[in-house]
């Protein structure tokens, strides 16, 4: 029990394969080093270190990453 209430919700990290040309800057920036390039795209390593800062999605010259924070659950009600 006490495991579930310690894990945070992930949030999602995508990468538009089409539209990536392999620059590497999502990767290069990533403060947590949550991207690896991997086959010349963006791969995501360790999606439990990810903050959902959106450095990735604001850098990327091409559009082709999204991060979509996770929806908090539980907590207080405003």
């Amino acid at each position: 029990m006490a495991e579930e209430s310690d894990q945070r919700p992930l949030p999602e990290i995508r990468v538009h394969k089409p539209w990536c040309k392999s620059c590497g800057i999502c990767a290069d920036l990533c403060p947590r080093n949550v991207l690896l390039m991997e086959g010349g795209y963006p791969v995501v390593m360790r999606l439990e270190a990810c903050t959902a800062c959106g450095i990735c999605e604001v850098h990327c010259p091409d559009f082709a990453i999204t991060v979509t924070k996770p929806k908090s659950h539980g907590g207080a009600q405003p």
